[in-house]
């Protein structure tokens, strides 16, 4: 019969202190790897300053009621393509369905949870009252599509709604 001796070691303070530190370190390097990650993907702000967007909300809400009263018709049609590019169609006409001229839009594809993949849509007029903008590289998924009319440099008209393109 052949006999087995099993040594073991005596769990000593210098071990348990390695352990100790060494499950430490591992902890604190996650996390600092996890803060990091988080901070460079996703900062969480809607606005770079909340002091300065808080000053100039007097003038959207003066702006959205402006809006409101102009009684314009916009109405957008975006389409994804299998190539992954976005072509979007607006139709503006003001509150008695007369075509709108001599506006300027402009359109942007902005992703809700990262700022890096938002597109801006070239919009120029077709028609009296049709405007053609074409984007490239859009991905699938959801979106923040956001038009904004102006004239003579002023904004006229802005809207934002949140689509799904396939």
């Amino acid at each position: 019969m052949a006999t087995t001796s099993s040594v073991t070691r005596p769990i000593t303070g210098r071990f348990v202190l390695i352990t100790t530190i060494a499950f430490f370190a591992v902890v604190i390097g996650v996390n600092m790897v996890m803060m990091r990650l988080a901070i460079t993907t996703l900062p969480g702000t809607e606005v770079d300053s909340a002091y300065s967007a808080s000053l100039a909300y007097q003038g959207e809400i003066v702006a959205s009621r402006q809006q409101n009263e102009r009684g314009w018709q916009v109405q957008a049609h975006i389409d994804r393509q299998p190539d992954g590019a976005a072509a979007v169609v607006i139709e503006a006409r003001d509150h008695t369905g007369v075509p709108l001229k001599g506006l300027n839009f402009l359109a942007h594809l902005e992703r809700p949870t990262d700022r890096r993949a938002d597109r801006a849509i070239e919009v120029t007029e077709a028609g009296p009252g049709s405007f053609h903008g074409r984007a490239e590289g859009v991905t699938a998924g959801q979106w923040d599509l956001v038009i904004e009319g102006d004239a003579d440099g002023r904004r006229m008209f802005l809207s934002k709604n949140r689509i799904v393109l396939n």
